[in-house]
């Protein structure tokens, strides 16, 4: 760097090293010490490094769940990072040693995964071309069939929509509608909402929790129909829906590709009269792809069903409350559980003793079933409880220990 006449990135990486070295002499760790790990790991510059699937034993299995996403994930993590780490190594904030503080290349991963099993209604071009063994899971037990998609003109294609959304609330049933845009999305919600439907909109900046309770509600029967761009896809299984809705068919995209329109498809195949409706003024590649595919899955499932007297039924799913998941996963404290602390320190010293000792039994119990979040909880309990222990302590309110 001096070299190159750069004056204040030597300076800043010779003060951050230093510092780091300093802190790891006298107290064994510093901020950020993972970025030395190639140092203090005994590694060679750009060797892989250890990771968690060094520890499985030689003759594992990986199985790589909707590995149509996942598979360029890997790589992709690989090249984020080093970019992030570029930049921070070009301006002095770090040394050249960070760069192998890093995930996996694809290439390594694959040569330290011995056998791997992709899983995908829809995989892509790598699993198909370097998968030895291709196998089909096409049959479902419950002998439903894959729904029947439907393409109408784009014309009027709203109104035809909420008349699509009537009929199925006068059955009870379920909407999801996918559209190209945020703002497509919010104006149909806007739209659908003034027309007297009751209708949520899921969007990227809604949390994971948050998420979890729309869906809750959306099978509960809270609302009718979810509008959302690109959520309404994998994962998503929601028997109640009836009809799948999606806008703008023909707008040939990432959001509209083959791959997309299966997997969205897909959404309706939980209920025995699912369909899905494209709206569309013509029929694309990635449009002819799904619905070709979707007919091929549909008659397999109805030759096994008529083979063997299988009469369809929607799947039987309950809906859990996760009411306490998501106060257990809330950042702020609860007032219930801050009540229940201070009525603790009414208790006389010798119930509070109780207490400690039954927290510290559910505490570890709950570590030992890898139960970690709720053992932290009770952890931090365990010391306001010790707190008030001796504070009584200290003001004589403890009773002394009986001696002989």
């Amino acid at each position: 760097m001096e070299a190159e006449g750069k004056q204040l990135e030597p300076l800043r990486l010779r003060q951050r090293t230093q510092y780091d070295i300093e802190m790891m002499r006298e107290a064994g760790f510093c901020s950020g010490i993972e970025n030395y790990s190639r140092i203090l790991d005994g590694r060679k510059p750009g060797e892989r490094p250890y990771c968690l699937i060094d520890y499985f034993p030689d003759d594992f299995v990986c199985f790589i769940d909707e590995s149509h996403q996942t598979v360029p994930q890997i790589g992709a993590m690989y090249k984020g990072d080093r970019s992030r780490k570029q930049t921070l190594v070009d301006y002095g904030f770090r040394l050249p040693s960070a760069m192998d503080n890093r995930p996996q290349t694809f290439e390594e991963f694959l040569s330290i995964t011995p056998q791997i099993v992709f899983v995908s209604a829809t995989p892509g071009v790598y699993e198909r071309d370097h998968s030895g063994v291709i196998a089909e899971q096409i049959v479902r037990p419950t002998g439903i069939v894959d729904p029947v998609v439907v393409v109408r003109e784009t014309l009027n294609q709203i109104d035809d929509l909420l008349g699509e959304i009537k009929q199925r609330i006068e059955l009870g049933e379920r909407t999801l509608v996918t559209t190209l845009t945020k703002k497509m999305s919010e104006d149909l919600t806007d739209y659908l909402v003034e027309m007297g439907i009751r209708v949520r909109y899921l969007h990227s900046d809604v949390d994971t929790l948050e998420r979890i309770q729309i869906i809750r509600d959306l099978r509960l029967g809270e609302f009718d129909v979810l509008v959302g761009v690109n959520l309404l896809r994998e994962g998503l299984d929601i028997p109640e829906v009836s009809l799948v809705a999606i806008l703008d068919a023909d707008k040939e995209g990432f959001l509209r590709g083959a791959t997309s329109l299966i997997q969205t498809i897909g959404r309706a195949a939980r209920h025995v009269d699912g369909t899905v409706v494209m709206y569309a003024d013509r029929e694309t590649d990635s449009m002819k792809t799904a619905i070709s595919e979707t007919n091929r899955r549909r008659e397999i499932q109805l030759a096994h069903n008529e083979r063997y007297g299988i009469t369809a039924a929607s799947i039987t799913k309950g809906v859990s409350d996760i009411a306490e998941f998501l106060q257990a996963e809330s950042k702020t404290p609860k007032k219930g559980r801050r009540g229940a602390k201070r009525d603790v320190s009414d208790h006389a010293p010798d119930e509070l003793e109780k207490a400690i000792v039954t927290l510290e039994e559910e505490m570890l119990s709950a570590a030992e079933e890898l139960r970690f979040e709720h053992a932290a909880r009770l952890r931090d309990e365990l010391r306001d409880l010790k707190r008030q222990l001796d504070g009584l302590e200290a003001a004589g309110l403890r009773p002394e220990p009986a001696t002989d």
